[in-house]
């Protein structure tokens, strides 16, 4: 399909992600929420996809969250259209979270409000040197959403959290990866190679088994030791008689690499 406000292409099994509102620093507004949407679900229900990457157009923003000019044009019903907006944002970064394919957030500029809700809501994240983090939401008199209350404080612990969330600090790309923020920092002009290498070896490896480890992660938050190891153990033993898995044992005992299927 083609899109307004994004580029959307898979090659060679990994799904590609662009904002593409580089004149508005890549901020979602209604029309993009629906389209990310669109294509979270499309990216989720396409097997051929064992990678995703997460970018934003440009060299300036990754995506400055959301468009608060258009808040701005529809005071008296910006409720609603906020609502809307979460709807779409919401169920896209659930369907990122429970999808096998890992996500990889490419940070190659501002990521504020909700983009910093996205970069944190991704299973990995590379950030350009001249990448920037802040929540600003309290800035502009709102409150979190994207997932933020969610990832940060299991990121970064509660107490810097709730100073982004309430100072709205600036964090430079070498703070984000001191405070667990995001897993490497690269030089801006690096960045596209460097996700690229490791989409590749993402997307070579057993993505079942990788949307396991996923969503045994997402439920350990909320569950008791003996709930999330019986969960482990289910999950293990189902993967051990899957493709992947019966590939994975028998190139480990012949001292090879394994070709997973995906």
């Amino acid at each position: 399909m083609n899109y307004q406000n994004f580029d959307y292409r898979v090659d060679a099994q990994i799904a590609r992600i662009t904002i593409s509102r580089e004149k508005a620093f890549n901020s979602i507004d209604l029309e993009s929420a629906r389209e990310l949407c669109d294509i979270v679900n499309r990216c989720g229900s396409d097997r051929s996809v064992r990678a995703v990457i997460i970018t934003g157009a440009g060299n300036k923003a990754f995506c400055a969250g959301g468009d608060v000019a258009s808040f701005a044009a529809e005071p008296e019903t910006v409720d609603l259209l906020i609502k809307e907006i979460t709807g779409y944002l919401h169920q896209a970064i659930s369907r990122l979270a429970w999808m096998d394919a890992p996500v990889i957030a490419a940070v190659n500029g501002v990521a504020a409000g909700a983009g910093l809700s996205l970069a944190a809501a991704c299973d990995l994240a590379v950030a350009a040197d001249t990448a920037a983090f802040t929540s600003a939401y309290t800035q502009i008199g709102l409150t979190p959403d994207g997932s933020a209350t969610y990832y940060l404080p299991r990121l970064i612990g509660r107490r810097r959290a709730m100073e982004m969330f309430l100072t709205n600090r600036v964090l430079k790309a070498s703070e984000a990866l001191d405070w667990g923020l995001v897993n490497r920092v690269v030089p801006a002009a690096e960045l596209s190679e460097s996700v690229d290498a490791l989409a590749v070896q993402l997307a070579r490896g057993a993505t079942r088994a990788m949307g396991g480890a996923k969503k045994l992660m997402l439920l350990s938050a909320n569950d008791s030791l003996e709930s999330q190891m019986e969960r482990e153990t289910r999950q293990i033993a189902e993967l051990s008689r899957s493709v992947d898995g019966l590939e994975g044992v028998k190139a480990f005992v012949e001292k090879r690499k394994p070709a997973f299927a995906g």
